[in-house]
């Protein structure tokens, strides 16, 4: 939809309709990172300020916690409830969208890698957007899978979308040969990887998240190191949920029970590991709201955008209702072909 009539309907109250209609289901935000200025995909602190206002406003602000805690209760939901999600548990998380919840009294859940916040690993993810931006090579040629891969690499814009494609492409192998792939990307882009996170890629510690859960960010687990369960073999799921719903009780000296799946994905085996693991709650990224009596450990989310009109479109449930009056459709996957340029 282009800006111009999003603006306008956003100002006309297009939207207001259905936010009315979907104020008896509960509304899980999902948010990652958080900038000064809210370059790519970061929310820039005015932009979460403005957001926090409008949920304020609009819903009544809720704990992860809290949200579940009436959704198995057996009655009716409140009204307009809403939950803040954060994943992956960077450092700025602490430094800008903490100082803003505590303004704005406003309660939110961080989901943290612990091998992450231990400083004994980084986000996989973050490796590739690393190498892309550190690199003088104009191109890059790798083998991904059984994916061949030959592109240019031009301005930083570019650099980061050609990372975040082999990602996804990455998110399709095991963790072995993952990290395989990433070290011959490395390699052939002349960058050595350091052993741990450079700052702009780095976690909160463990006193900060102590802090924050003590403020009413509760700390909940995104496992060890964030792999794609749906792609690990038993032993290493229990390992990671269990591990890291242990590491977290440990430094905030509390039970955790909340879950939130690495990339979102899951089965019914994750599902059943989760359960067994001892959470009780556990949140996705299949879009969407979630009503009285679902499956905890299945809980829609809603992506956020700085955009403020796209913020309140999608919190709206609009989308969700146009995806129902949308025929299907085919559509681009965003895979590399033998030798795709960029």
């Amino acid at each position: 939809m282009k800006q111009e009539i999003l603006n306008f309907m956003r100002a006309a109250g297009a939207f207001v309709p259905f936010r009315a209609a979907n104020s008896d289901k509960a509304l899980i935000l999902t948010y990652h990172r958080f900038t000064e200025t809210g370059d790519r995909e970061t929310t820039s602190r005015r932009s979460f300020a403005r957001q926090l206002r409008y949920l304020k406003k609009h819903y009544q602000l809720v704990s992860l916690s809290s949200l579940a805690a009436h959704m198995s209760s057996g009655k009716r939901l409140p009204k307009r409830l809403a939950a803040i999600a954060i994943d992956d548990g960077y450092r700025d998380a602490y430094q800008i969208a903490f100082p803003l919840l505590r303004a704005y009294d406003a309660p939110a859940t961080l989901f943290v890698v612990t091998d992450f916040v231990d400083r004994t690993a980084w986000l996989w993810t973050d490796k590739l957007r690393f190498l892309a931006t550190r690199s003088t090579a104009g191109s890059l040629k790798a083998r991904i899978g059984t994916t061949e891969i030959e592109v240019r690499l031009d301005g930083r814009n570019c650099r980061l979308d050609v990372a975040s494609r082999i990602n996804e492409l990455l998110k399709t192998l095991s963790d072995a040969s993952k990290e395989d792939a990433i070290l011959q990307v490395a390699r052939s882009l002349g960058v050595e990887l350091p052993e741990l996170p450079p700052d702009e890629y780095d976690a909160i510690s463990w006193p900060q998240a102590r802090e924050m859960d003590a403020a009413g960010v509760e700390i909940g687990s995104h496992t060890l190191t964030h792999p794609i369960l749906t792609r690990v073999a038993d032993q290493r799921l229990q390992d990671e949920l269990r591990g890291s719903r242990g590491r977290v009780e440990a430094e905030m000296d509390r039970a955790i029970d909340l879950l939130c799946y690495p990339n979102g994905d899951y089965d019914r085996r994750v599902v059943r590991a989760a359960r067994a693991a001892g959470y009780r709650c556990a949140v996705t990224i299949e879009p969407g709201f979630n009503a009285a009596g679902c499956d905890l450990l299945r809980l829609r989310r809603v992506h956020t955008e700085s955009n403020f009109a796209r913020f309140v479109q999608h919190t709206s449930g609009f989308d969700q209702i146009r995806r129902h009056l949308t025929l299907p459709h085919s559509s681009p996957t965003g895979a590399f072909t033998s030798a795709e340029q960029s």
